[in-house]
């Protein structure tokens, strides 16, 4: 039951600072990190790169975990590239929320670092 209200609360907080970041366009580049996460977490990409005046996400998704060893640099990875385009940023990120346990913790680990760095720029 508990842990229920947690994973609740924490898609609940994801949603709303996607909403937030979204709200304004000239405060993309303040949350382009978010966005990127959360594209790479959901379309398991290697490298994404956003382009908010058109609209458009290009990235290159990793065809095959097994391939990839983090500890080497990884130069032949079958990858795909993909140009997306996407009509509302908000609805395209929201979307790409995943529900499952892991991406849970995903999702609660960059809400502790997003409000860590807002209290450090608020105490200064």
């Amino acid at each position: 039951m508990e842990k229920s209200k947690v994973r609740e609360k924490v898609l609940m907080e994801l949603e709303n600072l996607i909403a937030l970041s979204c709200k304004d366009p000239k405060g993309y580049k303040k949350f382009n990190r978010l966005h990127v996460a959360l594209l790479k977490k959901h379309y398991n990409a290697a490298d994404v790169t956003i382009d908010y005046h058109r609209n458009r996400v290009q990235m290159d998704i990793i065809l095959d975990d097994d391939i990839f060893q983090a500890e080497k640099v990884n130069v032949n990875i079958p990858t795909l590239y993909t140009n997306l385009l996407f009509l509302n940023l908000r609805k395209f990120l929201k979307s790409c929320i995943d529900k499952d346990q892991k991406s849970i913790g995903f999702y609660a680990q960059i809400l502790s670092s997003f409000h860590r760095k807002e209290n450090q720029f608020t105490l200064a």
